[in-house]
């Protein structure tokens, strides 16, 4: 029987290497990705089955590349794997397309379950937050999560990089874009926020799940 073929995204050699001995005797691991513009390379290349992605990575983090990846046509079940015990982020996580989000201390009892349940079609949550009144706040978050600023996907990138303390110019190489359209994308989300410098800027976008750090 063919084994369901699973790429790993994490900027943590360790854990890596942990999640490779946890999958391996049950699925098949076609590879290993450090950064959210790899995973975008590796998963058009490798075509997964599963995607197992930490949710804070460098260059674009894991909810940014799993939107990335449903735009680009991808099928590959995506289960966010995460220290972020944060209904924004697990509500995005969903929204964006995973169809699973597991928490890191959870992964040794839970992990192979979030990949069987999102291989069969559905949706898994870590124990920790799903229960009755935190699905009701996790509503209540997608209500005002829609409520929020709506951005363009490049001014998700940029906000992502700033976060990551990066420069205009180093932004503007990585995106292949000037630096100057890096600042015009920038003051233009910090006009449409209403915030005075880059910093509030980043707090808000951390604040309200937009970036992971």
């Amino acid at each position: 029987m063919k084994r369901p073929r699973i790429l790993l995204a994490d900027d943590h050699k360790i854990v890596l290497e942990g999640l490779r001995s946890l999958l391996e005797e049950e699925f098949e691991l076609v590879g290993t990705v450090t950064n959210g513009r790899d995973l975008l390379e590796e998963a058009a290349r490798l075509e997964p089955d599963v995607i197992v992605a930490d949710v804070s990575m460098p260059l674009l983090n894991g909810i940014e590349a799993a939107r990335k990846l449903r735009e680009q046509g991808s099928t590959a079940k995506i289960v966010m794997l995460t220290m972020h015990p944060d209904l924004i982020y697990a509500t995005r996580a969903l929204e964006a397309g995973a169809s699973g989000y597991v928490l890191k201390h959870s992964a040794s009892d839970e992990l192979v379950a979030a990949i069987q349940e999102a291989l069969r079609g559905g949706t898994f949550v870590s124990r920790q937050l799903k229960n009755p009144a935190l699905e009701e706040l996790m509503d209540e978050t997608r209500v005002h999560i829609k409520q929020t600023i709506d951005l363009t996907p490049r001014q998700r990138e940029v906000l992502q990089l700033l976060a990551e303390g990066k420069s205009a110019k180093e932004i503007g190489a990585i995106l292949e874009i000037s630096a100057r359209t890096v600042e015009t994308h920038k003051y233009k989300m910090m006009d449409d926020l209403g915030v005075r410098t880059s910093a509030e800027l980043v707090q808000y976008a951390i604040r309200h799940g937009l970036v992971s750090v």
